[in-house]
């Protein structure tokens, strides 16, 4: 092994050590000789995308790109190699002193940051915003923004999606009724439990925020009898959605709409689920968003709030570069107790809270699976790239739920009015 070079050079960014093997274009080596798990830096590009954006956007720029290449491991589930590199990616600029060092032998225009991979969110409004200290009409958190960042996700294609999550079409948490349960059976449980949850009956009214591909919705219909309205930003779930409603001859009591969820004009439904969207919609809106569900729920009704968490709340609530970047744009988490706080300071009573972290990994861990086993069909319909994203958003999604980083929270809560709830003395949905 050579002791100079880029592959040197590169390991001594590294918090703790490199953990696995790198091996660089000059021919130079580092990090341990016998790890199961190494890495390729191919190119220059790849140098130059490390260098320029120290840490985790700029690893997975250049392994987006192609740039930095796994051995040991399927690039649809990058999970073993990057459960070791995950506590050691959080490095900066180098001190002054190992800076110089860097530059002179590596050369200070792979400082310079080449153009970012294609898959990387990049929109107009950053640009038109660029220097102006007011939002105007594209604020974060704007419809038109909101919009664009659901767009940017959720639009890349159905038959990619389709190919990753299974038959459900289910881009949300499952809860698994046993260790052996399948991923499918473990969907079905979680839409069943959250109808339990909502105390759903034949004729009541349901309002489904943030619908997807109408899971819930034609769930709920289906086996509960409910009229159920799911409301998506993404115009493909919507049409994915309703061609699936009218398949399954739901559609006399089932609706998804392409809709912002502001923008629905009907109330008075027994009960509203949200499962996924609190994660979009930004910590400062929580209030508008909670007085919303109040105002357009019954009294006495029911609303269920299913969202990804942080393990505390102090926490800022951004949920990283790489993930605002590739994944979900201007996506913010904070800890679940500040999301029962913004439910109660909305007027509702929060009546069973529940925390499901460890089925999370196991969902991400079942997409995992089926990228790998679809992958020449998947990077055939959105390209390598972007395949590429997903796995490792996912394996490093499953690895942070693992080690209790990140959380899946349940927040039930009622419209109580002058003491009424209509909740049980117990609750009866089985848990």
């Amino acid at each position: 092994m050579t002791t100079g070079g880029i592959a040197p050079a590169i390991a001594s960014l590294f918090s703790g050590g490199l953990p696995l093997g790198l091996r660089a274009y000059d021919g130079s080596q580092a990090g341990p000789t016998d790890s199961q798990y190494s890495v390729e830096l191919v190119n220059e590009r790849g140098l130059s995308y490390i260098l320029s954006a120290p840490g985790d956007l700029g690893l997975a720029r250049a392994y987006v790109s192609g740039d930095l290449v796994l051995h040991g491991a399927h690039p649809g589930d990058p999970y073993g190699p990057f459960s070791l590199l995950k506590d050691h990616t959080d490095f900066g600029l180098p001190r002054p002193a190992e800076l110089v060092r860097i530059v002179r032998e590596l050369g200070v225009g792979h400082l310079l940051p080449p153009p970012p991979p294609p898959q990387e969110h990049l929109p107009g409004w950053r640009h038109r915003l660029e220097g102006l200290r007011s939002f105007t009409a594209w604020g974060r958190h704007s419809q038109e923004r909101d919009a664009d960042a659901i767009h940017h996700h959720y639009d890349v294609s159905n038959t990619f999606y389709e190919y990753v999550l299974g038959p459900s079409m289910t881009y949300t948490c499952a809860v698994f009724p046993t260790e052996e349960a399948t991923l499918e059976e473990a969907q079905a449980n979680k839409y069943d439990l959250i109808c339990r949850k909502l105390g759903l009956g034949p004729g009541d009214r349901l309002l489904d925020l943030g619908c997807g591909w109408g899971g819930m919705v034609r769930h709920a219909a289906a086996n509960y009898g409910v009229r159920a309205l799911g409301v998506t930003l993404s115009r493909e779930q919507a049409s994915w959605a309703d061609e699936e409603i009218k398949r399954e001859g739901l559609d006399d009591i089932a609706e998804v709409r392409f809709s912002d969820y502001r923008d629905v004009p009907e109330g008075d439904f027994d009960a509203i689920s949200s499962i996924g969207l609190t994660e979009h919609i930004g910590v400062a809106n929580y209030p508008g968003y909670f007085g919303f569900m109040r105002d357009k729920v019954k009294p006495e009704g029911r609303i269920l709030n299913h969202c990804i968490t942080r393990h505390d709340n102090p926490r800022k609530a951004s949920a990283g570069a790489f993930i605002d970047r590739y994944v979900f744009p201007d996506g913010e988490l904070t800890g679940s107790g500040t999301i029962v706080r913004a439910a109660e300071d909305a007027g509702l009573e929060v009546q069973h809270h529940e925390n499901i972290r460890v089925h999370y990994a196991k969902t991400l861990a079942g997409w995992g699976r089926n990228l790998v086993e679809n992958w020449d069909a998947c990077v055939a319909e959105t390209g390598e790239g972007t395949a590429r994203v997903w796995g490792l958003y996912m394996a490093g999604s499953r690895i942070a739920f693992e080690r209790n980083e990140i959380q899946l929270h349940h927040v039930l809560a009622t419209r109580t009015v002058d003491g009424r709830s209509g909740y049980p003395l117990r609750h009866d949905f089985g848990v």
